[in-house]
């Protein structure tokens, strides 16, 4: 057995039908992202952070923490006061891991004082959580997306986590989301790799050698969203 509890639901992303001749029956694609980069829309601007690729969408700046060698170790997309920080972890085949994940943040949360609840989202199970801060207390509202083989987790961050219709290009964005798995074995809950685009990465290295850090097509090197309330799924057993 891969997980200790039971599958409660596959997602968004129906795993394919086995019919009585045994040949798998091939799911819609889906009309909203996040999309299997097998899936994904053709014709859509994106920033390519290697296993995410990001919808530009207006006035929505995307932050990154990276490595001094280009790897990402946090991407953040803030609007206003708003922010939505990704992440893109592998899955099994056979079925999702969102439920099972959101009990474990949520049992992490609870410890440390938060006070959570659930809402129903377009999504579906929604986590939503009341943490205290430095600055005060903050609401937090997690979003988990199963796709085949990958799950997206999103944290809504300001008063897009209390007030979803507040949302509005935050969404846009992980509506449009393209997740690129790619074929190696991974061990199941582990992080996919995110990295800046090679031009980029140059780009905010020249800055940074120069002591003038700005951002570059969008994005910046080494910042990093205050909250940071982000308990990252543990790896289990190999896909």
């Amino acid at each position: 057995m891969i997980f200790s509890k039971g599958r409660r639901g596959a997602g968004r992303h129906e795993r394919a039908n086995q019919p009585e001749d045994g040949v798998p029956e091939t799911p819609a694609t889906p009309s909203r992202g996040p999309y299997d980069a097998a899936e994904a829309p053709a014709g859509v601007q994106r920033l390519d952070l290697g296993s995410l690729q990001i919808p530009a969408v207006e006035d929505v700046e995307v932050r990154v923490q990276a490595d001094p060698d280009g790897t990402i170790q946090q991407v953040v997309l803030v609007h206003g006061e708003n922010a939505l920080q990704l992440g893109a972890f592998a899955a099994p085949r056979s079925e999702g891991i969102w439920d099972e994940v959101r009990d474990e943040i949520e049992e992490s949360l609870r410890s440390q004082g938060a006070r959570t609840s659930h809402r129903t989202g377009e999504y579906g199970t929604e986590l939503l959580a009341r943490v205290d801060t430095p600055d005060g207390p903050a609401e937090l509202r997690f979003v988990g997306v199963d796709g085949p083989r990958w799950m997206v987790r999103a944290l809504y961050q300001g008063a897009a986590a209390a007030d979803p219709g507040v949302a509005g290009p935050l969404d846009a964005i992980l509506h449009g989301l393209v997740v690129d798995r790619g074929q190696d074995p991974r061990p199941v809950r582990e992080g996919l790799p995110l990295r800046l685009p090679k031009e980029v990465a140059d780009q905010a290295g020249a800055g940074a050698d120069a002591g003038t850090p700005a951002p570059v097509d969008g994005v910046v090197n080494g910042q990093q969203h205050p909250l940071r309330a982000n308990p990252s799924p543990r790896p289990r057993n190999a896909d």
